[in-house]
């Protein structure tokens, strides 16, 4: 390793060093981009990796709410808005009680790359809460987001930081989020995105990660001389992007037979029935182990990790981050799985990562794969911008280039800096020349 990336990463480890999570996503990036930092001696000179690697700023707070018994709890509320460079902080909201500082670092740190990656004007930032809105009532829920968006309102704006939705933050709590933030600031503009139609919305943002996800995997396909038409299909999860990943790449021929949850997973030798899938967990939000309660002909199975034993030809991770790792990797390779990429954000373990590399499989990392539903938030930030609406194909054909485009610069940056196919290296260089040439830029800040 250059012994100046060593050195950051030293740094960072000390500092960080009860953060796994972010430290994964920091040494992936950094040992991507040292043939960057070789060749441009100016990058060390001027401390842009002691820089990049570390938040412009973090926000924890308090965020006390009443039950519907009237009972009052506490969560905690965080936001980091990890680098401006090239635009205003942009990044996810995740409620789960799994969210920690950690979480969101690694998050947001990610976010910087996959930002740039999209050629709009967007910085990396990330946000959330340890509350669960599951088995919650409307009125908890609203009850919360009010109390959560009455202190974020403070430190976000539409030229300052965007948020958007994330884990456990859909269209439900950003409403909430954004009537809270117009009573509290007496201003409408676009503070928020992944907005209702009615009140600045786009067209496709609902989606737009699982439909980026396949639109990236198509590029891959056709390097390959092949496409979806007639290829099996293993995807993780059963939320937003897991469902319109399936919709898109079973449009393009594909026969998507296995979702899962937090639970388990079920596998339709069949292929999905999707409009069960789309009225279990959008409209009844129930657990996908209620699919096989409808269709006799699928299995329902305990736990997540067996989902990718599932002969396929390709997978696509849209679940959380780890889930699949060095045993599952080498299961899918050795089952003839040929395409992996990424809906989640870091889904595959550093060893499954090693895996399909070494094993020659087309892998697209998700800060590249996954940057469909970012790109959108920031076609509606555009929209919002000029107080107009595009049209649904307007925004699907805008998105579809985007991932094009993605796809090209990775596998471009990839080739010129000696590591031709390897997308991890490229989607890390690509994202960060950009970032790191505006630091360079505004100077020392």
């Amino acid at each position: 390793m250059n012994s100046y990336i060593g050195t950051v990463l030293d740094g960072v480890k000390r500092r960080s060093q009860n953060e796994p999570l972010f430290l994964q996503a920091v040494e992936e990036v950094l040992e991507s981009i040292a043939p960057v930092v070789e060749k441009h001696k100016e990058f060390q000179d001027k401390g842009i990796l002691e820089r990049i690697v570390e938040p412009e700023r973090q926000i924890i707070f308090r965020v006390p709410w009443q039950d519907d018994k009237g009972k009052v709890h506490v969560n905690r509320g965080m936001r980091v808005q990890f680098n401006s460079a090239i635009g205003p902080y942009k990044g996810g909201l995740r409620f789960h009680p799994s969210v920690n500082l950690d979480t969101i670092k690694f998050l947001g740190f990610e976010q910087i790359f996959k930002n740039s990656l999209t050629g709009l004007m967007m910085g990396g930032g990330k946000g959330g809460s340890d509350f669960d809105p599951k088995g919650k009532s409307d009125s908890e829920v609203m009850r919360f987001c009010q109390s959560f968006m009455t202190e974020l309102c403070r430190h976000i704006d539409a030229d300052t930081d965007v948020p958007a939705g994330d884990i456990g933050v859909g269209g439900r709590e950003i409403g909430y989020m954004f009537g809270q933030y117009k009573r509290i600031r007496n201003t409408f503009h676009g503070v928020l995105t992944g907005k209702g139609l009615t009140y600045g919305g786009s067209l496709a943002r609902t989606e737009a990660t699982g439909y980026g996800v396949v639109y990236f995997c198509q590029e891959m396909l056709k390097n390959k001389k092949t496409s979806f038409d007639g290829k099996t299909v293993v995807i993780s999860g059963s939320g937003n992007v897991a469902i319109y990943a399936t919709e898109k790449a079973k449009s393009l021929g594909a026969k998507v037979v296995a979702l899962s949850d937090s639970n388990g997973y079920i596998y339709d030798k069949d292929g999905v029935d999707l409009d069960l899938v789309k009225r279990l967990k959008e409209v009844e939000r129930k657990r996908i182990s209620e699919y096989v309660k409808e269709k006799k002909s699928a299995v329902y199975k305990e736990g997540c990790k067996d989902i990718w034993t599932i002969k396929c030809d390709i997978a696509l991770p849209c679940a959380t981050q780890n889930e699949l790792d060095g045993e599952a990797a080498k299961t899918l390779v050795k089952n003839g799985c040929q395409f992996v990429a990424e809906g989640a954000n870091m889904p595959s373990t550093p060893e499954a990562v090693e895996v399909f590399i070494s094993s020659n499989i087309s892998y697209a990392p998700g800060k590249a794969s996954n940057a469909g539903g970012v790109a959108t938030s920031g076609l509606e930030m555009s929209q919002n911008s000029q107080r107009f609406s595009w049209t649904f194909d307007e925004v699907d054909n805008k998105l579809h280039q985007i991932m094009i485009n993605i796809y090209n610069s990775a596998k471009n940056a990839a080739e010129e800096y000696g590591t031709p196919g390897n997308l991890v290296n490229g989607a890390n260089i690509a994202g960060f020349k950009k970032v790191a040439t505006a630091m360079m830029a505004h100077g020392l800040i």
